[in-house]
Formats: structure tokens, sequence, C-alpha cells
């Protein structure tokens, strides 16, 4: 890859995506994605956009799948969750300093592959647990953060098996930089004009004022219901100081969040989920009153099942996102195995934790949410159910009975 081409994308990402400030920490890997070795070149190129942007220290956290194959197979996981939690702890440091974090979602979709479920599974929950309190306040804007890509050979075969060797990587970084709109001579303005579509999107199905969404596919009827004061996000969001930032780059999303007990019916997914080292594939969900009473999945179902009952919040939605079967990531046609890109090809749903999508309910104490009919949960994992044989209509609180998307195409004029 050119080097001038890797650096616009660096660049993009720490002026656009993190948006960082004259005099701002940041970190970049955290989480589930530490920065992985063939991913170093990349991040030194972060580091020094985000000095050239006036950054006050620059925080890399390496990592290694590897390494976290072999423990999670063998190793103590009771220190692995304190390796968890004290990494947590020194980015909880960072966060009151008011950094602003850079993730790097890349993992090997099959990293897991063959082990044990349970210890996988117990994995997931003490990683997420670790996070928790820090991954709240970021989700609801208290810092400005994004996730931005690249290839790694293990993923990149995945992707393009059909390549030999030698063209997977370039191949990759090929589809991660035209499905991030940073493969032009302008990227930084392509990205404000890509928000401003988004945005205006946002504002026609705010003014409808929903209260029922009626999902209807192969293997889908659903009906979802929304609080009465919800409204429609984009990723691009801002901080309580008004730095606005693109969480996720690329983006292709307009989302917004169920009512936690007004969602029934049955779903079924139509890509792939790679989570948290597991392939899970054809997943079947029957919901009552906004309670996952049934699921199944044709793969994967031992890591749907830790999704699901990881608590009695991972038992409902916390996140509906709307997206056309037209989008470039969707059009690009290449399956991702990696949520960042598959979900911005196709309509999601989230398993878990709200997004506060509420009047309100970024500054709702947390206690408060589910009197306010938003969901609680450790886990927050969406899953894709878009294709074009999806029809979405909207009721309105009037009454009126608007088509949003038809055969997955936006139709809402």
């Amino acid at each position: 890859m050119h080097q001038d081409r890797l650096r616009n994308y660096a660049r993009l990402a720490i002026r656009v995506g993190v948006n960082l400030q004259p005099g701002q920490p940041l970190v970049i890997g955290y989480w589930h994605d530490p920065v992985l070795p063939e991913h170093v070149a990349f991040a030194r190129l972060l580091v020094e956009e985000a000095y050239e942007a006036g950054a006050s220290f620059v925080h890399v956290n390496y990592g290694d799948e590897g390494w976290l194959r072999q423990t999670v197979q063998k190793g103590s996981l009771s220190l692995l969750e304190a390796k968890f939690r004290a990494e947590a702890a020194y980015v909880e440091q960072l966060a009151q300093e008011g950094a602003a974090f850079l993730r790097i979602p890349a993992g090997d979709p099959a990293l897991f592959a063959g082990l044990d479920a349970t210890r996988i599974g117990t994995v997931d929950r003490v990683w997420n647990e670790a996070y928790e309190a820090f991954n709240f306040k970021r989700t609801n804007g208290d810092y400005s953060w994004s996730l931005v890509s690249a290839p790694t050979a293990s993923w990149a075969a995945t992707v393009h098996p059909e390549l030999p060797e030698d063209r997977q990587v370039e191949a990759l970084w090929e589809d991660i930089l035209f499905c991030s709109r940073a493969s032009g001579d302008d990227p930084v303005t392509a990205w404000q004009e890509h928000l401003t579509t988004l945005r205006a999107r946002c504002t026609k199905l705010n003014e409808l004022r929903i209260q029922t969404l009626h999902y209807e596919g192969p293997g889908t009827d659903l009906t979802v219901e929304l609080p009465k004061t919800h409204f429609f996000a984009t990723g691009g969001g801002s901080t309580r100081e008004g730095v606005k930032y693109v969480s996720n780059m690329p983006t292709e999303e307009v989302y917004s969040v169920p009512l936690r007990h007004g969602v029934n019916g049955k779903v079924t997914s139509t890509m792939p989920l790679n989570h948290a080292g597991a392939l899970i594939e054809g997943i079947e969900l029957e919901f009552v009153d906004g309670r996952i009473v049934k699921y199944d999945a044709q793969k994967g179902r031992d890591a749907l099942a830790h999704i699901i009952e990881a608590d009695e919040g991972s038992h409902y939605l916390g996140e509906i996102a709307l997206v056309p079967v037209n989008s470039p990531i969707a059009e690009r046609g290449v399956l991702f195995y990696n949520t960042l890109f598959d979900e911005n090809a196709s309509c999601h749903l989230a398993i878990g934790k709200a997004y506060p999508l509420i009047e309100g309910g970024r500054d709702l104490a947390r206690k408060d949410w589910l009197a306010h009919g938003l969901n609680d949960s450790l886990m927050h994992v969406d899953f894709m159910i878009g294709s074009d044989q999806l029809d979405i209509t909207a009721t309105t609180i009037q009454g009126k009975v608007v088509p949003i998307l038809q055969k997955g195409k936006f139709v809402l004029a």
C-alpha cells in the first residue's frame, strides 16, 4: 500500500475520526482491540499524525492474537482478568485526563475456533466487566472515540480466499479504504458530505414520530415499538463539550433505540457474526414482550448462548439500525466477517445495552433506564438482518403507515 494513502487514512482517523484537540492525550488500542503486530507501521503513522495535531501524549497498547489464543486455551483466567482490569484502570486514568480513544478492530474471525466455548464466554464476560464503566461513559459521549481498521494476513485470507496469498492483504486494504471513503484525493470533504446526508435522513425519520417498525423478510416477521421520545442518530457524535467525532469509520447507519418490552415476533440473521473470536451463523431469535424466549444458530450456538445468557438484559434489544443495501459497503459485495464493516452493509439489531437515544437520555441516571424503557446489560452485540428482501414499514403515533425500506432500499421521501 502506497505510504501517502496510508498517511491520508491516518490523518482522517485523527482529524475527523477522534477529532483530536490540541493538548489532548490519545489512546490507540484498548479493550478487545489492542494494536496487533501487523499494525505497528500504521500505528506509528497514527502517532505521528496525533502529535502533529497537538497531542500531549499518545499511548499505544500493543497485543498479540497468538498469545491470546494460547492463554484462553491454557492460561489462568483469573490472572487474565487481573490483566484486563489493570489495563482498564490505566485507560480510565487517561480518560480523566481528557483523552480521545481509537481502536483498530481487525481480529482473526476464527481466532478461538476449536476452543472450549465456556472458557471463551468467560473471557468475553470478564473483559466486558473490566471495561464496563469506561465503555458506558464512552458510548454516552463523555469522550471522543473512533474505530478504524487495517488488514491482518489471517483476516485477509478469510475475506479473499480466491486470491493468491501474496495479494490478499493488499486487496483487503483496498476494500477498507474504499468502504471508509478514504481512497479519494479529499477524504475529509467526502466525509463531511456523507455525514450531511446521514443527518438529513435522521431528520426525516425523527419528523415522522414513529411508534412501531414492522420488519418483514425471509425468516423475519418482527414488530419493534420505539419509546415516545426516541430519536435517530448517526455515527457522527459530539462530546458534552461539543467536540464532534465519528465513532465508526466506515458508517452508513442511522440508528435508534427500541422500547425494552416492545419487541415481538421472529428475526433471522442474514450474515455471519464474528464475536470475540467465534463465528456465529444463521441466528434465529423469537421475542415476546421484548424478551428473547427462543434462540438458535446454524453454527456457533454455544457462542450465541454465552451472549444471550450473560445477564437478564442480554435477553433484550438495545439498538435498531437502518442501512440500505445500496450503500457503498453493500455494493462492494465483500463479506468482511468484521462487524465494523458488515453492520454498515446491512440493517442490524443489537442484543443488550441500549444507547439512551431518548430526549434527556444522555443525562438520565443509569438506575432509571428501565423506567424509561431503555435496556441495560453487560453486552452490546450487533447482528445483521438486512437483505434485498427486507421491507420495513413504520406506523406513526398518528396511525399513519409509512414505508421506510422496500427490498432493502430507502423509500422514505
